[in-house]
């Protein structure tokens, strides 16, 4: 049996708690909802407050993003917690922390913030693409095929603004399914049930060393192992790859650009697994790039997105382009 809270009466101003009235977690739920849409526009706002005060620990960052003042914050949110009978935060010297009851509804101020912000974009997009876009890459398929791919898009559709965050594949799911932006570039995504992907590229992968090392097996074992960021997808796939050779690395150096990794393999301070497109960013002989063979080989990059998201006429023309940028890529 799942958890039990306390049930409120419904009335048509306010939820009053009921001493021995127990329901279950969906009833109170099912309730609470159909309390809130009961409220008035003025009240939405208070749940669009709520919600950045959660997101940001604190009233200063929300009413900076809600281009208001601390005192208007702290109103809507005492307003809200009259209404409900409950507290929502903890208010400690770190930030607001939310309550059980805070958590609680959370999740759906988030649904009332997306779905009022959608309306509008639905409201106001009407075929042409414009407006923000906002999406998310992986380093590597940033620095190896965005600059080609937003090029070619912007030629065709200027009047889109578009924001890119370049993050881990982790950090980028979490922002989808946060909310945080519209689709990412990933690989090997968590597999979620509100997420959907498609395959954009697929790609060679090599071992990278510097150019005196003649083979994989030849590498090493005092090595390191050279990744772009913390938590790096190919240092999972490096280690599996080396260690069939028994090579076993026990050093990892973190990078954050491509340059820095070419710079720093080529002198001999350790190694790399990347795409082998890397190779038309070095300069010549800068690396060697070993093949890979087996299931290791190949990489692909697919694009992620919610599944109840709104697709407007920006994104979807930018997934049109990435299918053909993909396309032509595989063709090479």
């Amino acid at each position: 049996m799942g958890p039990r809270f306390m049930g409120p009466e419904v009335k048509t101003d306010r939820l009053v708690p009921l001493s021995g009235q127990v329901l279950s977690a969906a009833a109170y739920v099912a309730a609470l909802i159909f309390f809130l849409r009961r409220r008035t526009a003025l009240d939405v706002k208070d749940l669009r407050v709520f919600e950045a005060v959660a997101r940001h620990e604190g009233m200063k960052r929300a009413a900076l993003e809600l281009n208001t003042v601390q005192s208007n914050v702290t109103a809507h949110i005492r307003a809200l917690e009259d209404e409900l009978g409950v507290l929502l935060f903890e208010r400690r010297s770190s930030g607001m922390v939310l309550t059980p009851a805070g958590i609680r509804l959370l999740p759906y101020a988030i649904e009332v913030r997306v779905e009022i912000e959608n309306a509008k974009r639905a409201i106001t997009d009407g075929g042409t693409p414009s407006g923000p876009l906002v999406i998310g890459s992986r380093k590597t398929t940033t620095a190896l095929h965005l600059n080609k791919l937003l090029c070619s898009y912007l030629a065709e559709f200027p009047a889109v603004d578009i924001t890119v965050r370049t993050e881990t594949t982790p950090l980028l799911t979490d922002l989808i399914l946060e909310r945080r932006i519209e689709g990412a570039f990933v690989c090997d995504p968590a597999k979620h049930h509100d997420l959907v992907t498609e395959i954009i590229l697929d790609e060679e992968l090599a071992v990278f060393t510097a150019p005196e090392i003649s083979s994989i097996a030849a590498i090493p074992s005092n090595t390191r192992l050279i990744v772009l960021g913390q938590g790096s997808y190919y240092q999972r796939r490096l280690r599996a790859i080396l260690a069939r050779q028994n090579i076993e690395v026990a050093r990892v150096m973190e990078l954050d650009t491509l340059e820095l990794i070419v710079g720093c393999v080529g002198a001999g301070l350790g190694v790399t697994l990347l795409p082998r497109a890397v190779l038309n960013l070095a300069p010549p002989d800068a690396m060697r790039a070993h093949r890979v063979t087996g299931e290791d080989c190949q990489v692909q990059t697919l694009f992620a997105r919610r599944r109840d998201g709104f697709v407007s006429s920006a994104l979807s023309t930018f997934l049109d382009s990435a299918r053909l940028y993909g396309k032509a890529f595989r063709a090479i």
